[in-house]
């Protein structure tokens, strides 16, 4: 089942008010954009939580991707927020994405990648981040 998606207009004012919600809509409507089809979106379990989980099918068969989603005012100490996502944040998500298969067998079969999504907030022009996280699993 795909999770209901409303585009919204993503203003400064809604940034300030919650801006690890704004950073994820904002995510969510780029990947939207690009194909994407959202499975999850703030799914927890007793491990974590998972900002996004999408789907995408190609010639290979489906496609899954775990988005884990950083919101930054601006790019400091913590390196727009790779910092943040340091082992114990990867060994817990992974925990936690292996909790989401387990409760969706039927996307056990996919390819799955793990991204960050380092959004910066307004007023910053600065463009969306994605890194891609090939060693969640690897601890």
């Amino acid at each position: 089942m795909l999770c209901e998606f409303r585009e919204q207009t993503l203003g400064a004012d809604d940034a300030m008010s919650d801006p690890g919600r704004w950073a994820e809509r904002r995510a969510l409507s780029l990947l939207k954009n690009r194909g994407w089809q959202c499975l999850s979106e703030r799914w927890s379990c007793r491990y974590g939580e998972l900002d996004l989980m999408m789907i995408k099918s190609d010639r290979s068969g489906p496609r899954l991707l775990m988005v884990e989603v950083k919101a930054r005012r601006q790019c400091g100490l913590d390196g727009w927020g790779v910092k943040a996502f340091a082992a114990a944040k990867r060994k817990r998500l992974a925990r936690t994405v292996s909790c989401w298969q387990s409760c969706h067998p039927w996307c056990d079969q996919g390819h799955l990648e793990v991204v960050l999504a380092l959004v910066p907030l307004p007023p910053s022009s600065r463009p969306v981040r994605w890194i891609r996280v090939p060693e969640l699993w690897s601890g």
